[in-house]
């Protein structure tokens, strides 16, 4: 008897081991999906959430339609997308998935993925004042328009968000505030909206709460209000405001520090067109390289662009290496990042005499590098040492200067750390080749300077010169008129895309480099607090930046013209942009070479001259589906992105140089390539436009008719653009400008032909 209750106790303890094992197991195989479905034929079949619950297994969608929502595992329909994505986000097992993979109705599966997030000078240099001239004030400042900011939160509490001067909210909104138990702060009549999603929602008392900074930053960079004496330790000092400084913003939390799901990414993207946003701003990386009906950022954007929302996207931090560019989707504004005319000045100065400028933004009044010191490179000397800093153990720093090596986009601070704690008392930061002139103002912990390649390559010649090398640093603050202004930065993605190389991208560049904007509370800048008191304003770099600065724009000039499209409103911005600098001479890039469009787009924004462009190249969605169509997506592609059935049989499909583009890219081999443009006139009604071409002698083209008569507001022409080599193929490209030009405007777009190796 005792040895069958042994036996019958050790049988039920491997049973319960063996369920326990196996439903660890299964919970474990469990993983996050996007479930991507063909439009719905009818509307019969019950609410979408039941429609989306028919695609699981009965067991499971019956579980996640109980009250309990789906048990201890939570709910498996994590999202139902019902505006800008035909489909939910669902947690599935792998067979569970390949099985609904087969199923019909099903489209498309995409596993979870993250991907990472990519002032008081800009409106002045972007030629925005606050007097009467201009169109600033004209504007209203945005008054009326909604930006919605996908992002790490806000920090409603900061006083770039005081509503002072700002209306209601517009009659229609629909945005929800889920700030709660926040002390000094939450939504009014500039936040008039603010979610969280995802692991961006869990365990918090106030989801929507910036805790990493940046959201903070670019919700300022767009539409922050005016605060006057802004600065970081006494540098940049201004009045702060975003570009659209009386526009509302509505926030939605869809990043976690670095982080950022897609699946929560395009939660928020459903959530703010249902809101009714007027411009979307996306400082997230994007899909590189993924054709459209692969992407659902560039599917999730198509549905917001029919509704009449403009989405104004990041080209990516990945240059400055061609092909590069992200977010490339020609129904989205993919912004670069370029520099101002501000630097955060440091001097350094070697023993022999030589000086070189560079950019710290830590600047302090008792500077231990401020007489001559001894000068060391780490990475030379034989120890277990790096040339960047990362690692100085047996290098002997001590009351040295220390030469580092750039890591590139980050890095810099934490080497200065390094060399702190080993004893250095000063740091300089070289550029490698490939970042050319693009120094940081960072929040260094100890006197330093980021100087360019060129001067790192001065200071390694003057070491290797001697052997009893100095060095002194001193702290020159803010210079206004740093030269060349603007220039794209290294890090800056460059096109073409991948997706659709002959759509000419990034389309435009704005201010990316060393601005400040509002900042919330986050530990990755603790270092540079005054003990423990939390910066109200600090300066970042990237894409992230520049990105905002356009979305900020985009609402000003909707805010003037409501009725435009956002393609018209695109095109404003791309033909009326500056392909010079400051002083007439072509853009440069990092490494101060002439700038080309794939690296700066049409060129840099100038927004004073956009709100009245004269014509513009306008757009509607219908007219992106014969592209898609010549694509070669195929039908079942094109109807993924378009959210309802096409079959490109019954549309004459066009080539990428045929789409109504403010650009043109024409893959000119040895036969002429012609195209059609149609341009609308928004600028006086009776106005004559003529043909101006600017492209190399060895490119001949023809613009037929080369002078267009308008007689009335919202006319039409339409011209053809016949582009041919007038002698031999030039295997390196060429570029140039198509301009229209009347006594009151001149329309820049620009016309690229790819070089041989790019063209398609």
């Amino acid at each position: 008897m005792e040895m069958n209750k042994t036996r019958w106790c050790r049988a039920t303890l491997l049973l319960l081991l063996s369920l326990a094992l196996r439903g660890a197991a299964y919970l474990q195989e469990r993983k996050n999906y996007i479930v991507h479905l063909r439009p719905r034929e009818g509307a019969d079949g019950g609410s979408v959430e039941e429609w989306h619950r028919s695609f699981l297994p009965q067991a499971a969608a019956r579980l996640d339609s109980t009250a309990d929502g789906g048990g201890d595992d939570g709910p498996r329909i994590i999202y139902s997308y019902t505006d800008v994505f035909t489909g939910f986000a669902a947690r599935l097992t792998d067979e569970e998935a390949e099985a609904l993979r087969a199923t019909d109705g099903c489209a498309r599966l995409y596993p979870e993925v993250f991907l990472p997030l990519a002032t008081t000078r800009s409106p002045g240099f972007l030629g925005l004042h606050l007097g009467n001239e201009g169109f600033w004030s004209g504007s209203g400042f945005g008054r009326g328009v909604v930006i919605g900011i996908l992002d790490t939160g806000i920090l409603p509490s900061h006083p770039s968000f005081g509503d002072d001067g700002l209306q209601p909210p517009p009659k229609g909104w629909k945005g929800t505030c889920e700030f709660k138990n926040i002390a000094g702060g939450g939504c009014n009549n500039k936040i008039i909206g603010a979610r969280a999603f995802g692991s961006a929602a869990v365990n918090s008392t106030a989801p929507p709460v910036d805790d990493a900074g940046h959201g903070t930053h670019t919700a300022s960079t767009a539409a922050g209000n005016f605060v006057e004496n802004a600065n970081v330790r006494g540098n940049a000092d201004g009045t702060a405001s975003g570009m659209a400084p009386h526009a509302h913003l509505s926030i939605y939390k869809v990043c976690t520090r670095s982080r950022c799901s897609i699946m929560d990414i395009i939660a928020g993207l459903d959530a703010a067109v249902k809101d009714g946003v007027d411009v979307l701003s996306f400082s997230i990386g994007a899909y590189s390289g993924t054709q459209f009906n692969y992407d659902p950022i560039a599917i999730a954007a198509f549905k917001a662009m029919e509704r009449g929302i403009f989405v104004s996207c990041a080209a990516g931090n990945a240059g400055p290496d061609p092909g590069t560019v992200g977010n490339g989707a020609p129904w989205m504004l993919t912004v670069a990042a370029g520099t101002m005319d501000r630097a955060i000045r440091t001097n350094v100065k070697l023993g022999n005499g030589e000086e070189f400028h560079g950019e710290s933004l830590f600047q302090p009044r008792n500077n231990s590098a401020a007489d001559p010191l001894p000068l060391v490179y780490p990475g030379a000397d034989g120890f277990d040492a790096s040339r960047d800093c990362s690692v100085l153990r047996g290098a002997e720093v001590t009351g040295k200067v220390v030469l580092c090596e750039s890591r590139g986009l980050s890095g810099r601070i934490e080497a200065g750390q390094t060399v702190a704690a080993y004893g250095g008392v000063g740091m300089i930061v070289m550029n490698k080749a490939a970042e050319g002139y693009t120094t940081f103002a960072d929040a260094h912990v100890l006197p330093a300077s980021h100087v360019s390649y060129e001067a790192g390559a001065k200071i390694m010649a003057y070491l290797n010169s001697t052997a009893n090398g100095t060095a002194s640093i001193d702290f020159k603050g803010t210079i206004i008129g740093s030269y060349p202004s603007p220039a794209v930065t290294f890090f800056s993605s460059r096109g073409p895309s991948k997706a659709s190389p002959g759509i000419l991208k990034p389309d435009i560049t704005g201010p990316g480099m060393n601005i400040l904007a509002a900042w919330a509370p986050s530990d990755s800048h603790t270092e540079f607090s005054d003990g423990g008191a939390d910066l109200s304003f600090f300066v970042e770099s990237g894409t992230s930046m520049s990105t905002p600065h356009l979305s900020g724009i985009a609402a000003l000039l909707k805010s003037l013209h409501p009725d435009w499209t956002p393609a018209a409103i695109k095109s404003a911005i791309m033909t009326t942009s500056d392909a010079v600098d400051r002083t007439g001479l072509p853009i440069k890039d990092e490494q101060y070479r002439h700038a080309t469009f794939y690296a700066m787009g049409a060129g840099y924004v100038n927004p004073a001259l956009a709100f009245d462009p004269g014509l513009v190249y306008d757009l509607h969605a219908d007219d992106y589906i014969p592209y898609l169509c010549g694509l070669g997506l195929g039908d079942d592609g094109v109807t993924e992105i378009a959210h309802r059935p096409i079959t490109c049989g019954g549309v004459k499909a066009i080539t990428e140089a045929e789409l109504n583009y403010p650009s043109l890219v024409v893959n000119l081999l040895s036969q002429p390539i012609t195209v059609n443009r149609t341009v609308t006139n928004v600028g006086k009604a009776s106005s004559v436009y003529t043909a101006v071409v600017d492209m190399p002698k060895d490119v001949s083209v023809t613009v037929q008719p080369p002078m267009l008569r308008f007689t009335e507001l919202k006319e039409k022409q339409s011209f053809t653009v016949t582009v041919r080599w007038a002698g031999q193929p030039n295997v390196a490209g060429a570029e140039g400008n198509l301009k229209w030009v009347s006594d009151d405007y001149i329309v820049r777009s620009p016309l690229v032909i790819p070089p041989k190796g790019e063209q398609q």
